[in-house]
């Protein structure tokens, strides 16, 4: 009986332990609930990256002293189950978080979350302006005139009326609602890595600049979705340029319809524009689309041949000639099929 009697507490020790027992609350209360304040421009906008670690994230939001106590962002995070529901997304921080409205943010948002989207072969600033809109939730128009500003496109180190025929054609995981510019210069970016010194030795040896080779890219492109006859009509363009023939482009006058793409008219042809390449030798002065890196390697490394002139066949390719009499003849098959469709 003495010794369950000595392990029985006092009165003044369970008072005592009480006492601790509301301190580590209160204290716990204070740290998880309390306001952190950091020293920056309000919102601070932090970006988490796709498989970035808990542990990372901590350190970075420690480092701009939005996280004060490291070790108790952990275990607020561990009490929360946070570890391993953060997701990639660039957030807005409003100052005065607490750790627990902080976790809440960084689990349930709001935030911009990463989005796919694609540059396709031989998309306009104009389509892809509506794209962005779609995919990225960014202001059309913005994007488009921000693709038009002299003064951006300067600082990029170009000297070239638009981006158009510089936002390189690939797949991008960009976050929604970003700025254009920050969109813009992702585009160009990919553009200026896949321009390695190689290209541009081999754009000099056939002496065309980077902005021609763009240019007759995207003609190329307008011309054919055909992987293997872009080299082939790139072959043709080359030899009327070197003859100093007319390139007579089909596509350079439909960039000129306001409506889109439509069955060209003779009246059409007409169009008095330094981009009809019907009345206006040499190429266009600038390119008519965003060409990928088939078209620009077409563009590149034409098909050696004695072809100067090509017709559709109704088939989705085309048929080439090399004199005007036998392009003649393809034409009039074509307007045969034409007729046969009707």
């Amino acid at each position: 009986m003495a010794n369950s009697k000595s392990k029985i507490l006092t009165r003044n020790q369970w008072l005592f332990v009480l006492f601790i027992f509301i301190t580590l609350v209160l204290s716990g209360y204070y740290l998880l609930y309390s306001p952190n304040n950091y020293h920056l421009d309000e919102p601070l906008v932090f970006e988490i990256k796709s498989g970035e670690s808990f542990q990372s994230v901590t350190d970075r939001l420690s480092s701009l002293g939005i996280v004060p106590n490291k070790t108790v962002f952990r275990i607020a995070a561990f009490v929360y189950g946070a570890e391993t529901k953060i997701k990639a997304a660039r957030f807005r921080i409003e100052n005065g978080l607490s750790y627990l409205d902080l976790l809440d943010l960084l689990i349930y948002g709001p935030a911009d979350y990463l989005r796919s989207i694609r540059v396709n072969d031989g998309q306009t600033i104009k389509w892809l302006a509506g794209k962005v809109r779609r995919d990225l939730r960014m202001d059309s128009t913005a994007f488009y005139q921000k693709a038009h500003d002299k003064e951006f496109i300067s600082s990029l180190g170009l000297n070239v009326p638009s981006l158009e025929g510089y936002l390189f054609s690939k797949s991008y995981q960009i976050y929604e609602r970003s700025d254009p510019e920050e969109v813009l210069k992702i585009f160009y970016e990919a553009l200026k890595q896949f321009w390695t010194d190689t290209l541009q030795q081999r754009a000099d040896s056939i002496k065309l600049s980077m902005h021609q080779v763009l240019t007759l890219a995207s003609i190329i492109k307008g011309e054919t979705n055909e992987i293997d006859e872009m080299p082939r009509i790139s072959g043709v363009y080359h030899n009327r340029l070197r003859k100093g023939m007319k390139l007579q482009a089909d596509p350079t006058v439909q960039y000129l319809m306001k409506d889109g793409w439509k069955r060209l008219t003779y009246q059409d042809l007409t169009i008095d524009s330094p981009y009809n390449t019907y009345r206006y030798f040499g190429l266009p002065p600038a390119p008519i689309n965003n060409p990928g890196a088939n078209a620009i390697m077409a563009a590149l490394y034409p098909e050696k041949h004695d072809y100067f002139f090509f017709v559709a066949d109704g088939k989705g390719r085309h048929k080439f000639a090399k004199n005007y009499s036998e392009h003649l003849r393809n034409v009039r098959e074509y307007r045969k099929w034409l007729s046969q469709q009707k």
